[in-house]
């Protein structure tokens, strides 16, 4: 048996791309493993900030969240997005169970102090509200599984207060796959994997070392959004999970090779 944390961005949850996720999953279900779905929402959020007349505010290429912002996050993200992939999988015959930080306080967070980001000067920055993962809540997780639901985490974590807090996604997926010691955690992307020219989709990298992404940095090969991907991804690795598959474009099929064919889609990062 196998335990599987999945990564799913905003993007992907509208389009024929999640229902194959969602066949894939009950695939692997059926076949004795367990599976944990992790989603953002980023683009929803953007788009009712829109029609809110709100504005979206970048910084260092993080979302700055204030009140306002978190109210959107909580409707689009634990709301909309929540809703529309546990209905995507009810719709393959898997029962997933919608959760935010503050439901059985499964994702434990803690404000994030200010700090000096990448890009944005020497000044440290507060981001608003903005959480850090302090833990989970795995006996919560492990009762689901028993009964044999799959958990759909909105990225929204909770303090001890009841505060809600904005948290990337990939960082819940990432320390949720590292607390967990998954066999694997497969991050679906709009990519279909590490490329060696991003204009070349067909240039896919199947492995990848740290050495590697390190060596891609330096030469630009590598850039924009998928540096802190894959850099979080490497800390996964050495927080204990046993694998991290990149991929995207995915075909019925290709999420359960992904876990246990892995390097035969997307990109398996590899210590080294």
């Amino acid at each position: 048996m196998k335990t599987v944390v999945v990564k799913i961005g905003g993007e992907i949850t509208a389009t024929p791309e999640m229902d194959a996720v969602a066949r894939d999953v009950r695939a692997l279900l059926e076949e004795g493993h367990r599976v944990a779905i992790v989603h953002g929402g980023g683009p929803q959020a953007t788009a009712l900030q829109k029609k809110l007349g709100l504005e979206t505010r970048i910084v260092a290429g993080k979302r700055f969240t204030d009140p306002e912002t978190l109210e959107v996050m909580k409707y689009a993200v634990a709301g909309k997005v929540n809703v529309d992939v546990c209905a995507r999988l009810l719709a393959s015959g898997v029962i997933g169970v919608g959760l935010h930080g503050a439901s059985g306080h499964v994702i434990a967070a803690r404000r994030r102090p200010p700090r000096v980001l990448t890009g944005a000067g020497p000044d440290p920055v507060d981001l608003g509200l903005v959480g850090d993962v302090v833990g989970f809540n795995l006996p919560f997780l492990g009762d689901l599984w028993a009964r044999g639901y799959v958990p759909v985490l909105a990225c929204l974590g909770c303090d001890r207060e009841g505060q809600p807090l904005n948290i990337n996604g990939d960082t819940v997926a990432s320390q949720l796959a590292g607390a967990l010691r998954a066999d694997a955690l497969v991050l679906v992307t709009s990519a279909p994997g590490v490329l060696r020219d991003v204009k070349d989709q067909g240039s896919r990298i199947p492995r990848i070392t740290h050495a590697e992404f390190t060596q891609g940095v330096a030469d630009g090969s590598i850039s924009g959004g998928m540096i802190p991907k894959l850099e979080e991804s490497f800390e996964v690795l050495r927080d204990g999970a046993r694998s991290v598959v990149i991929v995207g474009h995915l075909a019925p099929g290709d999420l359960r090779r992904a876990v246990l064919e892995p390097g035969s889609v997307g990109t398996v990062l590899v210590e080294g």
